[in-house]
């Protein structure tokens, strides 16, 4: 299988299924002699694992990260990195009723048409949980570029928008609710829409956005590796994502280029920024912000109707333990993966001059 290795300079390679023994990772590319903040570590693991408030999937792991390699005395070597992240909490029995079919809009038909086999336990690979592993990888990412701030909320949840611009929300609010939504009173509408979805059985789909601030001018590269480019790409490959926009976006197709344009003041900053701090796919000094669009989550727990291997349509129900909505689960993974690829940039950079 193709496809595990994310960045050009400063990799990150995951393996692992959800129901294995473990999950893991190498990274490659570390610059030596960085004093690592374990405790950084831990704290963004915690946001993002499972069994942390009422709305989310009630799976308890803890999620501890084992370090195998390139680290000593708490410093990075310069070597390879290697960790795993054990799973102590499979259920795998509630995965057993699916073992000979397909759920819709899950990766189940595909990855057994494709390998010829497939881990039907939790998805396998395709499992939400594989992130666990980008997450390590970013909160070693954020640690090679301290100046450079990442800061991701969840700013939709079904059709409940905060309706403020990012600029008036305070940061230190993100994490002081379920939802992570800075805004609290908004915070409170999702957080009773996911709880009534949730007795439903059913699932809601939202938005995430993130704010990257600090970051000087100059990172990115011409044509094909632009940095939003890499950025789509990095959000992209998160599960569930359905969408990715940055700067102004789909609205800026709606606009007249006299009211899009960023114009200039004397010291080279912008008085507006509907480029979103990047234009020619380089960094311009201002605030890179983006949003991406997660699904509903595919496993209902209620009734639906599944392809099995015979080729015939049958009716089941989802079991186990499942997120009623991914995003605010989501938002320590899209801060790791905009980490990524930031300090992937910023260490091309450093090569190039």
């Amino acid at each position: 299988m193709a496809g595990n290795t994310f960045g050009k300079i400063f990799k990150l390679t995951t393996f692992g299924e959800s129901h294995g023994t473990a999950l893991g990772g190498i990274i490659e590319g570390c610059p030596a002699g960085i004093a690592l903040d374990f405790d950084a570590i831990k704290s963004e693991m915690q946001r993002r694992k499972p069994g942390q408030s009422a709305i989310v999937t009630q799976r308890k792991e803890e999620d501890e990260v084992q370090f195998l390699s390139g680290i000593f005395e708490g410093k990075t070597t310069g070597t390879s990195i290697g960790f795993i992240i054990p799973n102590t909490n499979q259920k795998s029995d509630d995965y057993s009723h699916i073992k000979d079919s397909y759920r819709p809009s899950h990766a189940d038909y595909v990855y057994e048409k494709k390998y010829g086999i497939r881990d039907y336990r939790g998805g396998g690979r395709s499992s939400a949980r594989e992130t666990a592993s980008r997450v390590v990888g970013g909160s070693i990412a954020k640690q090679i570029i301290p100046e450079i701030k990442i800061n991701a909320f969840v700013s939709s949840v079904g059709t409940i928008f905060i309706d403020k611009p990012y600029q008036e929300l305070d940061f230190t609010k993100i994490d002081s609710n379920a939802v992570r939504c800075p805004d609290e009173a908004t915070a409170q509408l999702m957080e009773n829409h996911i709880k009534e979805i949730k007795k439903q059985g059913d699932t809601v789909g939202g938005t995430i956005t993130c704010v990257i601030q600090n970051v000087p001018i100059g990172l990115g590269e011409p044509v094909f590796d632009k940095l939003h480019a890499e950025l789509g790409k990095a959000m992209l490959s998160i599960n569930a994502v359905k969408g990715f926009e940055f700067g102004s976006g789909f609205c800026g197709a709606q606009m007249k280029g006299s009211d899009h344009n960023d114009l200039y003041n004397l010291d080279g900053t912008t008085k507006t920024n509907l480029s979103g701090g990047i234009q020619g796919g380089i960094s311009n000094g201002m605030d890179i912000y983006f949003r991406v669009a997660f699904k509903p989550v595919a496993t209902l727990l209620q009734k639906q109707e599944h392809l099995n291997n015979k080729g015939q349509i049958e009716v089941q129900q989802g079991k186990g333990r499942h997120d009623a909505c991914v995003v605010p689960r989501a938002v320590p993974i899209v801060e790791a993966m905009a980490a990524l690829v930031m300090a992937d940039y910023f260490l091309m950079d450093k090569i190039n001059k």
